[in-house]
């Protein structure tokens, strides 16, 4: 019996954050992406549980129905590595199986550089590991993509959280149908650069129509929490991005890291990170990150959102990996 799902709050280094659980067994920590929540997962609480798994995703801090701390320095990649080291600890548990998506993937990728001895493995979706800080700095993305890249308009306080903001459904419906697989601009994977006199929404146009993996109830579940913070809705998903020049700084002790733990690295082949570039940034460098790489899977036509796009086939990839941690054949 896999039981419910349930909701709680747990406060871990000063921040009280909101988990959903279910299942019992090997604790697997689910750590959502830019701009989501516990609710991205929705898809993989029952089949994980169901398999023998502890399945719990936290809200991370500034997300949703957790506490959105004010100061912009508190969303360090130490702070967030600190939530998941704190969170495994509060649970009762000594290990666990790491699994990130988008932004949440360096949380997992970099947790499991620094802390082997808590995660038994890691998988990230998405966004491969770039170390030892998890994404390139504004001071190679201006170079490289120009002053109008997304990770770098971003890094104006109280701009594009305003933005996002105005209307959250309407932020949430325009930028998961805009960087999904479904989208027709997607079939040929760009970065995100927003042209001058434009915003990051205005890129995005409300679609037509929703994909079928995507419905309005769903996008009600991510703008009701989300407007808890009301008019900082937003703001404490983008101080992650204000974090990222001084995350190098912070991490910089740690450069020539890898990553020690097994490994599992899953892409959309429509996702826009295929198109980024940088150091350490391209996929054929995963294995030389993660030498106990257990598999690369890139999955046909889906975008930037691979659990709730493909996640049949995810499922099956984390449960196959998570399988050959239990049984040790991971190499």
């Amino acid at each position: 019996m896999s039981g419910k799902l349930i909701h709680r709050h747990i406060d871990v280094n000063g921040v009280r954050l909101h988990i959903a659980e279910q299942g019992e067994g090997p604790l697997v920590l689910l750590l959502h992406g830019w701009p989501e929540s516990w609710y991205s997962w929705r898809h993989q609480f029952e089949p994980l549980a169901a398999a023998g798994y502890r399945v719990v995703a936290p809200d991370q801090r500034g997300y949703a129905r957790s506490e959105q701390p004010a100061d912009v320095t508190a969303y360090t990649m130490l702070h967030l590595v600190g939530d998941v080291v704190a969170l495994i600890r509060e649970l009762g548990e000594e290990r666990a199986i790491l699994v990130g998506h988008d932004m949440g993937a360096p949380v997992a990728w970099v947790t499991a550089m620094l802390r082997p001895d808590v995660v038994s493995g890691v998988a990230g979706l998405s966004v491969p590991p770039v170390l030892p800080t998890g994404l390139v700095p504004p001071s190679i993305t201006r170079t490289l993509y120009g002053e109008r890249f997304y990770q770098i308009y971003f890094q104006q306080p109280g701009v594009v959280d305003a933005e996002f903001a105005k209307d959250i459904a309407s932020s949430f419906r325009r930028v998961l149908y805009g960087a999904s697989g479904d989208n027709p601009r997607a079939q040929q994977p760009r970065p995100w650069v927003i042209p001058e006199g434009m915003t990051p929404l205005d890129t995005m146009p409300e679609p037509p129509a929703l994909p079928a993996w995507l419905t309005e109830d769903d996008i009600r579940a991510y703008a009701e929490d989300f407007a808890l913070h009301g008019a900082d809705a937003f703001t404490g998903a983008f101080n992650w991005y204000r974090n990222i020049e001084r995350n190098h700084e912070l991490l910089a002790a740690f450069q020539g890291r890898g990553i020690d733990v097994p490994a599992l690295y899953v892409v959309g082949d429509r996702d826009m990170v295929t198109a980024l570039r940088g150091p350490g940034g391209v996929r054929a460098d995963v294995g030389k990150v993660a030498p106990r790489l257990h598999a690369q899977l890139t999955l046909p036509g889906c975008g930037h959102w691979t659990q709730q796009e493909r996640p049949a086939e995810v499922n099956a990839a984390l449960l196959d990996f998570f399988a050959h941690l239990d049984s040790g054949a991971t190499r």
